[in-house]
């Protein structure tokens, strides 16, 4: 995809992760995965794109020194490293004026994300012509890539999805759909926050389901104003991101059986395990 890419990479004020203080780093986003920082898997990722710029928002002030990675000196001025605010939203509005659109977000811990699956969300918006999409894996497909992978869903009567961690957001005009992540994007955490965004009733039939899942993400968009989409991705690995010592596991797993079917050194993307029916992809090899 063009425009460009914003990987959040900050901290609740006054949090330590348990995952950073397990690992002795400074920060989650420097937990080692496979043998490399977390935010560096993310990072190849985004480079392998088409964005002219990729941000980091980060509290971590030494993040690029501390880093030590290659894919810091192949990104170059690509690669603009930006203070993080204490909440997500700010931290999305805060380079707002600095990025070109479409505005690709996603998570330093989101280490199984693929250049493909960021070009498929790009391609889905495009398809369905909205201004602002969540990318979410279908149950069947996350549990397909590792059946240890995520245990939470989001149950809607015509499908059971799990956040990506990913979302697309056309122009500026858009950029209000972010304040539905002023809380955190956890609606259990602040419900009041997000409800203010969504609406009571809109919360309620997102929280708990009640309909299909394009209908109500159709009332979110005429409450907020802004059109956001689900925005549906075949692969499931996308949806496991490093939270804890059990998903760090799981996603090391998929990038060695990812290398193990690999049949060439450096290869970014494999079909791991391919569906007759949509040709999804497992893993990542990075």
């Amino acid at each position: 995809m063009s425009g460009s890419i914003l990987i959040l990479a900050g901290r609740r004020p006054g949090a330590v992760d348990a995952l950073a203080n397990a690992h002795g780093v400074a920060d989650k986003c420097l937990v080692p995965v496979a043998g490399r920082p977390m935010i560096a898997h993310v990072l190849e990722s985004a480079a392998a794109t088409a964005a002219t710029h990729i941000f980091v928002s980060t509290h971590h002030e030494r993040l690029r020194d501390d880093l030590a990675d290659p894919v810091v000196e192949r990104l170059g001025d690509r690669l603009v490293i930006v203070p993080a605010a204490d909440n997500l939203a700010d931290s999305v509005l805060g380079i707002a004026e600095r990025a070109a659109f479409p505005l690709f977000i996603t998570t330093a811990d989101n280490c199984l994300l693929t250049p493909a699956t960021i070009d498929k969300i790009g391609r889905e918006a495009a398809r369905l012509g909205c201004e602002a999409g969540v990318a979410l894996a279908r149950r069947e497909d996350v549990l397909a890539a590792h059946s240890e992978g995520q245990r939470r869903f989001y149950e809607f009567s015509d499908v059971a999805v799990s956040n990506c961690n990913a979302y697309w957001i056309g122009d500026r005009r858009a950029l209000k759909a972010a304040e539905a992540f002023r809380g955190g994007g956890q609606f259990v955490k602040k419900p009041l926050r997000v409800m203010q965004a969504f609406g009571l009733v809109n919360l309620l039939r997102f929280r708990f389901g009640l309909g299909p899942i394009h209908h109500i993400f159709g009332r979110i968009s005429r409450h907020m104003k802004v059109d956001v989409a689900p925005l549906l991705v075949s692969d499931g690995a996308s949806a496991i991101d490093v939270d804890n010592d059990r998903s760090l596991r799981v996603t090391e797993a998929l990038m060695r059986r990812a290398e193990t079917l690999s049949p060439r050194p450096n290869c970014r993307e494999i079909p791991a395990e391919r569906d007759a029916a949509d040709g999804r992809r497992l893993a990542v090899a990075r």
